[in-house]
């Protein structure tokens, strides 16, 4: 039995992904808007100027930029804080359509304060709530609280799930609670497998994927000796970039 969706009820395709590379991949293959990070094994941090301005320049997708100066949780101190106000600034000059950040507080919930700033800073480009909502301790408080705010566009979110298709229930009842104030944007673990559930029970507009795969590197001298990562980090020679197959494969589901 075929799993294919009517075209006409297509998602978008919002594509994660962190080098210009991918994001040339990701507009041929039929991706529709672009979330630019550095650090993807870290989830996701702010990218540099020059990685904004080049795939700006190699592409026409709308771009999305991490704000986000460090892994771990989404508790930020007040130099952390005024590095995110000075990346927002760049995104003004570099002329991007949005940023995605989220701030919380100690306790679990939406820091409302700081999130305020940052979206009134960043007027009058989209934004997003990161999935630093999935640690809040109470998912729709927090939406509401979010929706408060005002002119944050869309919350990426797994439904506080290690993937999307595990926090489909959640999900399900965000989008229903959210009443098109605004966007529940389902993403983490999405692949071919499941985005038709996925999109078909929340009846999702957009969806959020990585289709991260990897290519071989182009160096022939290889030091086994010496690495640049941890020791738990990507593999020195096999770089990671979109999978043209994996995203294409989604796509064509619709």
């Amino acid at each position: 039995m075929s799993t294919t969706t009517n075209s006409t009820h297509a998602p978008l395709f919002e594509v994660c992904l962190d080098s210009v590379a991918s994001a040339i991949i990701a507009e041929k293959t039929g991706g529709k808007r672009i979330e630019l990070c550095a650090g993807l094994m870290e989830g996701g941090i702010t990218p540099s100027a020059g990685l904004i301005k080049t795939v700006k320049t190699k592409t026409s997708l709308p771009i999305m930029v991490m704000i986000r100066p460090r892994g771990g949780d989404f508790c930020y101190d007040d130099d952390e804080f005024d590095a995110m106000l000075e990346d927002i600034k760049l995104c003004h000059t570099l002329k991007v359509e949005g940023v995605v950040f989220g701030v919380l507080l100690p306790d679990g919930s939406v820091d409302k304060v700081r999130t305020a700033r940052l979206v009134e800073a960043a007027k009058p480009m989209l934004v997003t709530f990161h999935r630093a909502f999935d640690m809040v301790k109470d998912p729709f408080e927090a939406l509401e609280d979010i929706i408060s705010i005002g002119n944050i566009q869309r919350i990426l979110t797994s439904g506080c799930e290690r993937s999307a298709y595990e926090g489909l229930d959640t999900l399900v009842q965000l989008s229903n609670r959210a009443q098109g104030r605004i966007i529940i944007l389902p993403g983490a673990g999405i692949s071919e497998r499941n985005v038709n559930k996925i999109v078909e029970a929340m009846g999702a507009k957009e969806v959020h994927v990585g289709a991260g795969g990897t290519k071989e590197s182009s160096m022939e001298f290889r030091n086994p000796y010496c690495s640049m990562g941890y020791a738990v980090s990507a593999p020195e020679y096999a770089l990671k970039v979109t999978s043209a197959s994996k995203l294409g494969g989604m796509i064509q589901r619709f």
